[in-house]
């Protein structure tokens, strides 16, 4: 295994090329030239070893690739210009007209479009069962199943899938496996050693870290990256630009640092909400009480900042002023930047639809960030009084 060090801050940076500057340059360009037209015509008969224009390949973003791919313990991947993209780009490169999909239920809500909305104009249809059992994913396959798309953990109840286990399946029926890895990123969970095929994830959130850049990773075998690079990704043009790669690139350098630092601090704002009084559960990976505890300590190294809590009441308005009371905490979608964030679940339901007796509607998703834990507390707290008053 390549040491961490050597990839964040080493690894794909050739300083002699560019007058031993400690930062890479951002090649800025939208395409590069030639001298000779023999070595045009290589760059035309394969753009996927050589700069021709930045739409494929660029020197900025070909140092963030090697070095997250080496996160990932892949042989290769690409880098999108949003993890939507990078997901687009996963599943159409997996299936045809007429073949089956095999999903987690409720995955990210762009990959769940791209199921319900896109994907049946070509005859492609979508199976979504419960993923925190292997046995659900059996009992769907079909003859024409080409695709498992697995989420784990998903990003409101944190739900796993056994990826080990749907790997080993997948394979029996020689079926493709794609994972986001969003929540736990690559330093916290490496579904490529577990046997899945093809790793994404929203670099916007852990990888950037700094709410200042919105990108995608896909991570694979060399062969299943190049066939993806020329078709999918080249032909819609999704490839990340060279500042975007830069700014990717300066995130990966704190990278362990921000996350030890959000996975201390989480703890403590999970132990303070399991305590209060108003707050009935919290649905966090690497909490003993939660349901697949034993499977994230088998899988996950770590669980990063993002959790669900159930506010106990039985009035949407209560919610609504708890998240309007907090100071510091923003309501904002997204997470793992350096601000810690919340959204309530009937922000994303129309007021008349909110049902009190649904936990779900009840429950709230706080990103911890890289405040001060008491900082934190404080206005949590502040919040809680505000409400104090309210059933």
């Amino acid at each position: 295994m390549i040491d961490l060090s050597y990839i964040l801050n080493e690894l794909g940076e050739d300083r002699d090329e560019y007058f031993r500057a400690i930062a890479p340059p951002i090649v800025q360009t939208s395409n590069f030239a030639f001298r000779k037209v023999a070595d045009m015509r290589r760059a035309f008969e394969d753009e996927y070893s050589t700069w021709l224009y930045s739409r494929g390949l660029n020197p900025t973003v070909e140092i963030l690739r090697k070095k997250l791919a080496a996160l990932d313990g892949a042989e290769d991947c690409l880098v999108f210009n949003s993890g939507a993209a990078a997901i687009f780009a996963a599943v159409l490169s997996q299936v045809k007209s007429g073949d089956h999909i095999v999903s987690v239920k409720k995955p990210y809500s762009w990959a769940q479009r791209m199921f319900d909305v896109i994907l049946p104009r070509f005859q492609v249809t979508v199976t979504y069962v419960d993923g925190t059992d292997t046995a659900h994913f059996e009992a769907a396959i079909q003859s024409n199943t080409t695709l498992i798309y697995l989420e784990s953990p998903n990003s409101w109840l944190f739900e796993l899938q056994d990826l080990a286990a749907v790997a080993a399946l997948a394979k029996k029926h020689n079926i493709v496996t794609i994972c986001d890895n969003s929540y736990c990123s690559p330093l916290y969970q490496k579904p490529i050693a577990l046997g899945i095929d093809l790793v994404l994830q929203s670099a916007t959130k852990y990888i950037g870290g700094h709410s200042d850049v919105v990108a995608g990773v896909l991570s694979g075998s060399k062969e299943k990256m190049e066939k993806i690079f020329n078709s999918e990704y080249m032909t819609v043009g999704s490839g990340i630009q060279p500042f975007n790669a830069w700014l990717l690139i300066r995130g990966l350098r704190t990278l362990p640092a921000r996350l030890e630092r959000i996975s201390r601090t989480t703890q403590q704002v999970v132990d303070f909400l399991k305590k209060h009084p108003r707050v009935e559960k919290v649905l966090f990976p690497l909490d003993p009480d939660f349901p697949q505890y034993e499977l994230a300590k088998k899988q996950m190294k770590g669980a990063c900042g993002l959790f669900t809590f159930f506010i106990k009441t039985d009035k949407r308005e209560t919610i609504e002023v708890f998240c309007e009371s907090l100071q510091h905490i923003l309501m904002a979608v997204s997470w793992g930047g350096y601000e810690s964030l919340i959204i309530p679940k009937c922000a994303g339901m129309q007021p008349a639809d909110f049902n009190a007796a649904d936990p779900e509607h009840r429950s709230l998703r706080l990103y911890v960030g890289l405040e001060e834990d008491d900082y934190l507390l404080a206005d949590l707290e502040a919040a809680f009084k505000a409400i104090s008053h309210l059933s």
